[in-house]
């Protein structure tokens, strides 16, 4: 099960590449099929397996010999790995599920909001649905009513806090794609871990934000990558981090 995890981690995550590749350009992720970005060429089943077809083409185009870009073999390689730690962590239950809902957004965030520094809604959309589904046929109605409602609040603190840095950084210090992924997070965290996971994101994002100011002109930081990082290590982690923030709030 945890190799097969992992190779169907591979094949979503080949997709999911190119979900970040192409929705932020407004690109429809059906046509064409997978293809060089050089010369056009359309690559053959052969050709488009993951993992193994950037190996064997020695990670160059068949036909005009151009470099692919390893954005694809990364990916494929994080999400597998991601969807095998997943069925680790939770074997096949409730959460399993949920967390390779987050993983798929780890993976799409990485592209998008690195590459093109956007966080498309679709895919948040489609997140929303879908916890709810699941919270819905586990702990019924008044559950996934409830996951909506954290969802609200730790949206709703993480505008605050865009609305407080602009104003104190006089810079916008959360993009509305960073905000609305707060609102999944919350359906999936609750009140407070939704809390924790945009404090462990800025401890997560802190050094490379140092670089970037050290070395960037402009400042500009994708801060998705971290959010959603963040978002899965408190997930995958929620029993030892709630313990740790039921004694920190007694204290």
């Amino acid at each position: 099960m945890l190799y097969l995890m992992f190779v169907i981690g591979c094949i979503f995550g080949s997709f999911y590449t190119l979900v970040g590749m192409r929705l932020p350009k407004n690109e429809s992720i059906i046509k064409p099929g997978s293809h060089c970005e050089n010369c056009g060429h359309m690559l053959k089943w052969y050709e488009n397996i993951p993992l193994l077809s950037y190996i064997f083409l020695g990670g160059s185009c068949k036909k005009c010999k151009e470099p692919i870009s390893s954005t694809y073999f990364l990916m494929e390689l994080l999400s597998g790995t991601l969807f095998a730690l997943c069925y680790k962590v939770f074997g096949i239950n409730i959460n399993l599920f949920l967390s390779l809902i987050i993983s798929s957004l780890v993976i799409i965030i990485f592209v998008s909001d690195s590459k093109y520094m956007i966080i498309n809604d679709s895919p948040l959309v489609i997140s929303v649905i879908l916890i709810f589904i699941l919270r819905f046929v586990d702990k019924g109605i008044v559950s996934a009513l409830l996951s909506l409602l954290y969802g609200a609040v730790i949206f709703l603190f993480a505008y605050l806090l865009k609305v407080f840095g602009t104003y104190t950084f006089h810079q916008e210090a959360l993009g509305g794609g960073d905000i609305k992924l707060s609102f999944v997070a919350g359906m999936l965290l609750g009140i407070r871990l939704g809390i924790v996971y945009i404090v462990l994101a800025s401890f997560l994002a802190f050094p490379y934000a140092l670089y970037v100011t050290l070395k960037n002109k402009d400042h500009m930081l994708p801060f998705g990558p971290f959010l959603v990082s963040s978002l899965l290590i408190v997930f995958l982690n929620n029993d030892i981090i709630s313990k740790i923030v039921k004694v920190l709030f007694r204290i």
